[in-house]
């Protein structure tokens, strides 16, 4: 007979843990008592070894579903006198250490009480479980209690109250436990409850767009299917060519696309993410949903309400963002009403309040590009303790803020680009929300060194000390926390722009780096940018540019052509070693895109181009079978490579003025570059001694060029570290922030 005190740390609370250790340790006989307290989850448990064995084994390998348990601990101590197994009251002391649990997906029994005439939940598109349902988007403080949510204002009925007090049922304590006759209902127009949603089918089947209330926010829904309603829906959101995500039930996305092993695992986990994926040919989906993109972005439904709406629409649904342009999700009901009312035939909303708006994230294969809805504040592991709390405030674009708790890293939910106020005024109310959970107040503030950065400026106003970290240092160090590494690595780091260390703009960056410092060994060779942020907007500027530089006519029709070349000439025109700015001007030169109406759109395209291409461009038979030349070349810079592409640039434009088709050129493009930069690469891992080579930064979010550098590595023997959890795109910047001043701070 022992008694052993049990510690389980991680998202523990709010999740159904304490009646699962209940459950299991009556069923193993045991004594003692379980309870949550502010580091998680704490048992006192007595009774055989064997049995409290098996009870330490089933906390770390079977736990309930929405747990991720971080660490369990156990210590034999003095015997009790407990007659039997409880759950007792939670204690509250010092600053919480417990994560918020993320959203997640309607569990199957939730779904199967939704669908059954019998069950007292039937079509009821609020029903949750300890297993499923809305966590970060309601909570407004901790502990995460009921009257701290967005719950507090729906009393339960004695029904749900005898679920919530049960520790044998699966609601015992589930904060948003509701019914039709407790809970929240909807509303569409003067219809409340089951006929406002019957109505939202009837308009959705009829052609008509709807707004409609998720849990992060609203969307804007239609019927994927119908031409005519999609082509409405852009023409109305102003959204030219950005595709739209697409909701769907899994038989009709088995339908829609070819999905990997991997692929598949994240449509199909509670997380309920959009997933890209290759679309199948025979696929029926309008086509302005991903006009002239390989890849559609399916996702399942997430919450009841969604299961209700597929199903009685019976076809897939677009599903995107409840706002114009690059505007901040509608998460407010006066709000929505205002900016989307004009927009759709109908609101489907509902009277449950929405506290933290919060975007679906993004999938592709196993790599998150958005980390959003159901999968913050999930805590990433820094692998190395913090001292003192740091605040990571991230970039300009896809912002996204951190705090440090220990030896891990809180992320919030996707923000947006800071340029707009909403977003701006979003991204001060995260950093309050994060904080205001862990009940924590920054020490340090670790930022971008781009000058003109909103959040750089946020953070010189706070009156902190101040960590700066160099953009693609943020980036290489982002992925060595995705990969638990401290370096050193090379990382090649390649996006749009960010502000060097030597005051130019960066994009094209193979640099040593450990954790807490980088140096720059190569680039790409730099180029006019001419007209600043009108390049990025306007891929045809950056192709007179680098043709300019190559010694070549460009063939740009634009009138002000003469105009922009003699600006890329001028010594007052800033430079940059961009890799996103090269692919753009490729695009441009090969009019697949001169002038782009969304981030990235330019080299999207040009690698939906390459694609078309049914085998690399070294194995046609065609005009092209040869890789085209890059200059390897030691710059001014006493040690530092330039991978120059003027060549590059030089046989594009020939290729292209001989009628070459445009889909071998571009994939001959993405071949030549992705091997000049492996072979770059693998040189400077040799000469400076390393064997891991990190791929990081935007760019290489472009499967072809991704796949083809990583190859090449792996063949030459080198060890490639890839994003996974954090956003290799500057949604993960504050990750690698946090990890570059806490090593600085700790050494």
């Amino acid at each position: 007979m022992q008694r052993r005190r049990i510690r389980v740390s991680g998202i523990v609370q709010g999740v159904g843990f304490r009646p699962f250790v209940y459950r299991e340790a009556t069923r193993l006989g045991l004594r003692g008592w379980v309870r949550n307290d502010d580091r998680g989850v704490l048992i006192e448990a007595q009774g055989d070894a064997a049995a409290l064995d098996a009870l330490t084994s089933v906390l770390v390998a079977d736990p309930p579903p929405l747990a991720r348990v971080r660490e369990v601990r156990a210590e034999t101590i003095p015997a009790g006198d407990e007659a039997d197994f409880a759950i007792v009251a939670s204690t509250r002391g010092s600053a919480p250490a417990v994560p918020v649990a993320p959203d997640s997906a309607t569990c199957e029994a939730c779904l199967a009480e939704v669908d059954d005439p019998a069950d007292r939940r039937y079509r009821y598109p609020f029903t949750n479980c300890t297993n499923c349902g809305p966590r970060y988007t309601i909570v407004r403080r901790v502990p995460y209690d009921r009257r701290n949510t967005t719950m507090a204002g729906f009393v339960m009925c004695a029904a749900c109250q005898a679920e919530y007090d049960d520790p044998a049922d699966r609601r015992f304590h589930a904060q948003p436990n509701a019914c039709a006759a407790c809970g929240p209902r909807l509303r569409f127009g003067d219809r409340i409850g089951d006929p406002a949603l019957r109505a939202a089918v009837d308009a959705l089947r009829s052609g008509g767009i709807v707004a409609v209330k998720g849990l992060g926010g609203f969307h804007l829904a239609c019927d994927a299917t119908s031409d005519a309603a999609v082509d409405a829906l852009r023409r109305r959101k102003h959204r030219d060519d950005k595709p739209f995500a697409v909701m769907a039930t899994a038989d009709q996305a088995d339908a829609l696309c070819d999905w990997t092993d991997a692929a598949r695992v994240a449509l199909h986990s509670p997380r309920r993410p959009i997933v890209l994926a290759p679309r199948r040919a025979e696929a029926t989906i309008a086509a302005g949903v991903a006009p002239g993109l390989p890849d559609l972005g399916v996702l399942l439904a997430y919450t009841p309400l969604h299961h209700l709406l597929l199903a009685g629409v019976g076809r897939p649904l677009v599903m995107t963002s409840g706002n114009v342009s690059d505007e901040p999700i509608a998460h407010d009901d006066a709000d929505a009403a205002a900016r989307l009312g004009p927009l759709v035939d109908g609101v489907l909303g509902h009277d449950r309040p929405i506290h933290v708006r919060a975007d679906d994230s993004v999938v592709r294969g196993a790599t998150v590009l958005r980390r959003s809805r159901g999968y913050a504040p999930e805590p990433i592991p820094l692998h190395a303790h913090a001292p003192g709390t740091i605040l990571a405030v991230g970039g300009e674009l896809k912002n996204t803020v951190a705090v440090t708790v220990g030896d891990h890293v809180v992320v919030s939910h996707h923000i947006g680009d800071l340029e707009h106020l909403a977003n701006h005024t979003a991204f001060r109310q995260a950093i309050e929300h994060l904080c205001a959970l862990y009940d924590v107040t920054p020490d340090i503030v670790a930022h971008d060194l781009h000058p003109e950065y909103l959040s750089t400026k946020f953070a010189h106003d706070l009156d902190l000390p101040l960590v700066g970290v160099q953009h693609h240092h943020a980036h290489v160090a982002a992925c060595l926390v995705d990969n638990a590494c401290d370096g050193p690595v090379l990382g090649i780091a390649f996006d749009g722009l960010g502000y060097g260390a030597d005051g130019t703009l960066w994009g094209g960056e193979f640099l040593l780096a450990d954790r807490a410092d980088f140096t720059r060994v190569g680039h790409l060779a730099p180029v006019a940018l001419p007209g600043g942020g009108n390049a990025i907007r306007e891929p045809w500027r950056m192709a007179v540019a680098w043709a300019q530089a190559a010694g070549v006519a460009d063939g740009m029709r634009d009138p002000r052509r003469d105009d922009v070349a003699r600006l890329a000439a001028a010594d007052a025109t800033p430079t940059t070693t961009s890799a996103g700015r090269l692919f753009d001007a490729v695009a441009a030169l090969l009019g697949i895109r001169t002038v782009a109406t969304y981030e990235g759109q330019a080299a999207i395209e040009l690698e939906a181009a390459a694609r078309r291409v049914s085998s690399p461009p070294t194995d046609r038979t065609g005009p092209v079978q040869h890789r085209y030349p890059v200059l390897d070349r030691t710059s001014s810079e006493e040690g530092v490579r330039a991978l120059d592409p003027r060549p590059l640039i030089a046989a594009i434009v020939a290729d292209r003025d001989r009628g070459v088709p445009t889909e071998v050129i571009a994939a001959a493009f993405h071949h030549s570059l992705g091997h000049a930069v492996a072979d770059v690469a693998a040189s400077l891992a040799l000469a400076n001694d390393v064997a891991t080579v990190v791929l990081t930064g935007g760019v290489f979010q472009n499967v072809l060029l991704h796949t083809t550098v990583a190859e090449a590595l792996t063949d030459a023997g080198l060890h490639v570290l890839a994003h996974r959890d954090v956003p290799p795109n500057d949604g993960g910047l504050c990750v690698g922030q946090a990890a570059v001043a806490a090593s600085r701070l700790s050494r």
